[in-house]
């Protein structure tokens, strides 16, 4: 089921902002006028028994290992590896939204994001980004709130 689909299905508000260049980084989305801290990294992460991961942090944040291998209740955790991150999520690394993934995942979404009302993310494809409502992001992912940035 496509990104819009799954939002459809869902009766989820949202919108999506087309970039005329590609997204990579938090900072290229930020140059769509968008506040780099409400601009989100989703990144996919392996626990020690390879269950995927995803950890929702601000553009303008680090990821925390400690913290999010704390957070998840896990003994280890390490980043997939960028060609491999697709394979996890069904998205480009890049492109991957805060929602709707190829495979269930525990997430856990940094409490700095919880301050505002919609946070952006991936669009799923590298040219979009995806706005959604906070609390739509933590219900559809029954993600686990915790500091996971340093």
């Amino acid at each position: 089921m496509e990104l819009r689909d799954y939002l459809k299905r869902e009766g989820i508000w949202y919108k999506f902002v087309d970039k005329p260049e590609t997204i990579h980084t938090a900072d290229a989305a930020a140059k769509a006028g968008i506040e780099l801290k409400r601009v989100t990294k989703a990144l996919v992460l392996l626990d020690h028994d390879k269950n995927p991961i995803l950890g929702i942090i601000p553009g303008d944040c680090k990821l925390s290992f400690s913290k999010i291998k704390d957070a998840a209740g896990v003994k280890k955790i390490r980043l997939v590896p960028f060609e491999e991150a697709e394979n996890y999520s069904g998205y480009l690394p890049g492109a991957t939204p805060m929602v709707h993934h190829k495979m269930q995942m525990k997430v856990v979404l940094d409490k700095k994001l919880t301050q505002y009302e919609s946070i952006y993310g991936g669009g799923g494809e590298r040219t979009k980004l995806l706005e959604l409502k906070t609390d739509d992001v933590i219900r559809l992912n029954n993600a686990i709130i915790s500091d996971i940035t340093e």
